[in-house]
């Protein structure tokens, strides 16, 4: 939480709804998220289950998907009842022999690519980044980055003679790479220790105190195991990085303001992809009452959703910038 009151004030009051009529990919995202959220589902947050696979990634390639797109599958799984982090496109599935089930519908996903002047092909970039209009990058010459939706069909949505084969080949492959539960915790200490916000421990409530710049958590015996611990503290850690000394985020929303919900809802997306690089998942419990303001905030701006994704993305970056990896 960016304040010290831990519990959200009664739902907000109605406003204008501006129509989702669910004609592009965006809204029909923001649409079916809204009808999880109503019953009662917080659908992006996603226990780490090293044994059921892990990160989200290539059936095939077994390459990562990165940026903000793994709180993007995520909901995926959600809306499917899908349990398989694994995925793939139309066209690469085909050249295998397997293929969408009928009525399967796909996640899309974002792809960057990277434009520069004089040149009249895209090179695509190495990793997603954020959800967001063409942003000009550093450099000669003027060049800069779009997003494009890219079409994914999970595992579970999949079917022809090969699918066994790859489903366990790669499930074999991704347990050579799992690391044990200790030593996953440790570099998630590790890396939450280094962020340079200093945490107090005491009390029953978690919360960032944007004026004094500091994270205040329960003492560690408080938290029934320590991944619950550190994904509180990756959730108020996600707060800070809206400091006006790091990204400058509005931390002046008070309880129960659209301001205040739109930051929570940072904080918990943000924790969902910081909780996926370090192994930890996300399991930060809200109150209900979180659900009704962030369904009036997406009815009102189904936009905001990518915005919200791409500011947890630059707070993420800023705590554990990920490796460059192509993105399926």
């Amino acid at each position: 939480m960016a304040a010290v009151t831990s519990t959200p004030a009664s739902p907000p009051r109605k406003t204008p709804r501006h129509k989702i009529d669910g004609s592009g990919a965006e809204e029909k995202l923001v649409a079916s998220l809204i009808a999880l959220m109503e019953a009662g589902t917080t659908p992006w947050r996603r226990e780490w289950d090293a044994a059921g696979g892990g990160h989200h990634v290539n059936l095939i390639s077994g390459r990562r998907y990165r940026g903000a797109n793994p709180v993007l599958l995520t909901l995926g799984l959600h809306l499917r009842g899908s349990a398989l982090p694994y995925w793939c496109g139309f066209a690469e599935a085909r050249r295998l022999g397997i293929f969408p089930r009928k009525g399967s519908k796909a996640v899309h996903v974002l792809r960057p690519q990277v434009h520069q002047r004089g040149e009249a092909s895209l090179v695509e970039a190495a990793a997603p980044s954020s959800p967001v209009d063409p942003v000009e990058l550093q450099g000669e010459g003027r060049r800069w980055v779009s997003y494009r939706p890219m079409a994914l069909f999970n595992a579970a949505d999949l079917e022809g003679e090969a699918l066994a084969g790859l489903l366990q080949a790669r499930r074999e492959k991704e347990g050579l790479c799992r690391r044990p539960e200790p030593e996953r915790l440790a570099a998630a200490e590790a890396v939450l220790s280094a962020w340079p916000v200093p945490v107090r421990h005491g009390g029953d409530r978690a919360c960032y105190l944007p004026l004094a710049d500091r994270i205040q958590l329960p003492e560690r015996c408080a938290f029934h195991s320590a991944s619950g611990l550190y994904a509180t503290w990756a959730h108020e850690a996600i707060h800070s990085t809206g400091h006006a000394s790091r990204l400058a985020r509005d931390l002046t929303g008070s309880l129960g303001s659209p301001a205040y919900a739109r930051e929570e809802l940072v904080a918990e997306l943000g924790a969902v992809l910081l909780g996926d690089r370090l192994e930890i998942g996300s399991d930060v419990r809200h109150h209900a009452a979180y659900l009704s303001h962030w369904i009036e905030l997406l009815r009102e701006s189904p936009r905001l959703l990518v915005q919200v994704l791409a500011q947890a993305r630059r707070a993420v970056d800023l705590i554990a910038p990920e490796g460059v990896e192509e993105p399926g």
